[in-house]
C-alpha cells in the first residue's frame, strides 16, 4: 500500500546523525542514558518516524519488481500496521513517541534485520547510518536543492 506513504523531503546529513545517534545511545546505554544525552523533542520525534519509515517500509512493501502473491500482501499489511502505531504517537504525542518509536526500530533491526556481517545491533545501526548519510548527502547536495 505505498500510496499510504506520501512524498516527502529526505532527511539531512544532520537529522540522519541525529537520530541514529539517539538509536545507538539506547542501543548501547538504554533509555535513561539515550533520555540524558539527548531531549526528547517533536523533531526528534519526527526524525525517529522518517527513519522507521525508511527502514520498516522498503522490507514489507510490495515492490513492482516481484510477482505479487497472498503473502507479499499479507507482509506488506504488516507494514503498514507496524508503522500506524508510531504515527499515530508521534502526532499526537511527539515527545513521548521518541522513545517508543527508536524501541520499534531497534527491535526491528534485531529481529527482521539481523545483518550476518555485524552481529552487534549497535555495528548494524551504525552501518544503517552510514548509507543513509551517504544518501542524505546526495539529496541535499543536488542543483536546485537547499542546504
Amino acid at each position: 500500500m505505498p500510496y499510504l506513504i506520501p512524498p516527502r523531503t529526505p532527511l539531512t546529513p544532520e537529522q540522519v546523525e541525529q537520530g541514529f545517534d539517539y538509536l545507538l545511545a539506547l542501543q548501547t546505554g538504554g533509555g535513561s542514558y539515550a533520555a540524558g544525552r539527548t531531549e526528547a523533542t517533536p523533531e526528534l520525534a519526527f526524525i525517529l518516524l522518517r527513519l522507521a519509515e525508511d527502514i520498516m517500509w522498503p522490507v514489507t512493501a510490495v515492490d513492482g519488481e516481484t510477482d505479487p502473491y497472498a503473502a507479499s500482501f499479507a507482509l506488506d499489511d504488516v507494514g503498514c500496521v507496524l508503522l500506524s502505531a508510531p504515527r499515530d504517537w508521534a502526532r499526537d504525542s511527539p515527545t513521548t513517541a521518541v522513545l517508543g518509536i527508536a524501541r520499534s526500530i531497534i527491535r526491528f533491526t534485531v529481529n527482521v534485520l539481523p545483518d550476518p556481517d555485524h552481529v552487534d545491533t549497535a555495528d548494524t545501526l551504525e552501518a544503517m547510518r552510514d548509507e543513509r548519510l551517504v544518501l542524505a548527502h546526495a539529496m541535499h547536495s543536488a542543483p536546485g536543492t537547499h542546504r
